[in-house]
């Protein structure tokens, strides 16, 4: 009897690299000339990062920096959702980035749909903020990978807990 085989796609990111990748890019914020007396913070927190700085032209400055440490550790840049600029006191520009995790139901419903079109050997099932692929050819499997790194999907999906 052929056994069952299967993974998890999940969206996540490393926590300790956003924690590296947020510490370098302070460093580099303190050290560059066009940086040092901006008064630049930035904030991580559980579910978000703050960014306070002078103006929106220093702000696009941080954000480079911080995409750019970001990517060479590792990290999806989609894991970023900008939040509006707001004015804060002194004359000083804030904005919030919430972190995305998770797969959410619509995008979990859409990945399972396209799955179950594409490949009729192939089961998809929604789990929490998890999508669980099974099948019993691994060939099968390691096709759905390659077809899902392929699409442009508005999460940073990885494949997990491959069985």
């Amino acid at each position: 009897m052929a056994s069952t085989c299967s993974f998890d796609i999940v969206s996540d990111f490393e926590w300790q690299e956003l924690v590296n990748a947020i510490d370098q890019a302070n460093r580099e914020i303190k050290a560059r000339y066009d940086l040092k007396d901006t008064k630049t913070e930035i904030k991580l927190e559980p579910t978000e990062i703050t960014i306070s700085t002078d103006s929106e032209f220093t702000l696009d400055a941080v954000h480079n920096v911080l995409q750019t440490k970001a990517v060479k550790r590792k990290l999806s840049l989609k894991i970023f959702d900008y939040g509006t600029i707001e004015s804060a006191s002194g004359n000083r520009v804030r904005q919030a980035i919430k972190l995305q995790k998770g797969i959410d139901a619509d995008l979990a419903k859409k990945i399972s749909k396209q799955i179950r079109t594409d490949y009729k050997k192939v089961q998809a099932s929604i789990q929490g903020d998890v999508v669980r692929v099974s099948s019993k050819s691994k060939d099968d499997l390691q096709q759905v990978m390659q077809d899902l790194k392929q699409e442009d999907w508005p999460v940073a999906l990885q494949f997990t807990n491959y069985r």
